[in-house]
């Protein structure tokens, strides 16, 4: 009797959004009845306003945790300009097969009904789209033709997406409408892809940029008639997808030296690397992940779908590719302390690993403090500084050995979050212990 109460007051309709009535779900959703042993199973069950991520969702990012290191290691092979361009444009195109089940699962939970199948079909197609990343640009010799395989997993991902929606929508005309205005971007983005996998060079490179515009511009072109079910679900998925990727940035730090002897340096190395991931984590988790949140769930209609949209779907992508490239140059610097690829401890990190390295932290730190302003207006200015203090220390660490590097940029950001901790000591308390108003 417990479980079922608390079932219906999940399921309680969100101010606003008439759509999660059941007469209006368009399909049925999970009811006791008392005739009956067990509950009846239905389609799909939807979301309620204080809903928490699901295990099944933890479940589907850990795929993309495999994605995001496939990534990191591709760059780290070849890490030029070009090289680094690629797995950024890969990144693009993942977060948008991220992205969309982060708008399903808050209207409709992930592990109810034939939800959980889509789950599970889809991490299907993102584990094979992460295998096939070092492919995805120039096929392999023998088997099949790893961009085709690419751009064919892509469309099983954003297919069943779509199919869901779809199915959610079925008496609400206004989210029935975005699909519709989606679908187009859908078709051409694969279109594109499959059309890059025949060509190499500057043409196939150009031809992802225009995947991630024709992505980007379908999500402006579908409107905002979104819903949103639950603000405290919504920013809880996007902080624990930041929250994989800065671990992701640690499991690199290890990569690729768990072979070498352990020693000193290799030990300062990888606790420098830990300060600057967990600086990161320090910087939108302390304070910020509840603010934003609750200027999320403050707002109302339009303005709730645009923050949701503009803040989390929008402003987390650059946040990722901040800390993948900042995966990037740890993983280098720290080859360089350990000595792998004949590297000695007093070579510098150079070129495009150390402008991974600090141009990284740099765009998350911009990336954040866009965010924050656009959800709270508030704008921290400390965090611009570092940023650009950052980008102006970078050629100067060339100069260095990598272990000076990266003890000046875990000092730096240290540093900051410090400044931060202090200077906001009481307004940190009252927000933490649900004292702010």
């Amino acid at each position: 009797m417990l479980e079922t109460e608390t079932r219906r007051a999940e399921n309680r309709d969100p101010p606003g959004w008439p759509c999660l009535s059941p007469r209006y779900r368009g399909a049925e959703v999970m009811r006791h009845d008392p005739d009956m042993a067990t509950p009846r199973r239905a389609r799909v069950e939807a979301t309620g306003e204080r809903a928490v991520v699901t295990p099944l969702e933890l479940f589907f990012d850990l795929v993309f945790v495999f994605a995001l290191t496939q990534v990191t290691d591709l760059m780290a092979e070849d890490p030029t300009v070009g090289q680094v361009f690629r797995g950024v444009l890969m990144l693009a195109v993942l977060w948008w097969c991220w992205t969309g089940y982060a708008w399903l699962g808050n209207i409709v939970r992930a592990d109810e009904g034939i939800i959980r199948l889509a789950m599970f079909v889809t991490m299907g197609g993102v584990f094979v789209i992460a295998i096939t990343i070092p492919e995805a640009f120039d096929d392999g010799p023998g088997g099949l033709h790893g961009p085709t395989v690419f751009a064919l997993c892509y469309l099983v991902v954003r297919v069943v997406h779509l199919f869901m929606f779809w199915i959610v929508s079925r008496e609400d005309r206004g989210l029935r409408g975005q699909i519709l205005r989606w679908i187009p971007s859908v078709v051409v983005a694969t279109a594109l892809l499959l059309v890059a996998g025949q060509t190499t060079g500057v043409t196939q490179t150009l031809l992802w940029v225009a995947v991630v515009v024709v992505d980007l511009a379908g999500a402006f072109v579908a409107g905002n008639s979104w819903r949103l079910a639950s603000a405290a679900h919504f920013a809880e998925r996007h902080g624990l997808i930041i929250l994989i990727a800065l671990g992701e940035s640690i499991v690199a730090t290890g990569i690729g030296i768990a072979q070498v002897p352990i020693s000193w340096p290799i030990i300062a190395a990888v606790l420098l690397g830990l300060a600057v991931s967990g600086a990161l984590w320090w910087a939108y988790f302390d304070v910020s992940a509840l603010l934003t949140e609750h200027a999320l769930a403050a707002a109302r209609g339009v303005e709730q779908i645009r923050l949701a949209r503009g803040g989390y779907t929008m402003l987390h992508l650059p946040m990722i590719i901040g800390v993948v490239l900042l995966s990037l140059g740890l993983k280098k610097a720290i080859g360089y302390v350990a000595g792998v690829d004949e590297h000695t401890l007093a070579d510098p990190l150079y070129g495009v690993p150390m402008a991974a390295l600090f141009g990284g932290t740099a765009l998350y730190l911009l990336a954040h403090v866009w965010f924050k302003h656009l959800m709270t207006r508030e704008l921290s200015v400390i965090r611009i500084v570092v940023a650009v203090l950052l980008a102006a220390l970078a050629p100067l660490m060339a100069l260095v050995p990598a272990l000076v590097s990266l003890t000046v940029l875990a000092v730096v950001v240290m540093t900051m979050v410090g400044i931060e901790t202090h200077r906001y000591r009481e307004m940190r308390h009252a927000i933490r212990h649900g004292e702010h108003h």
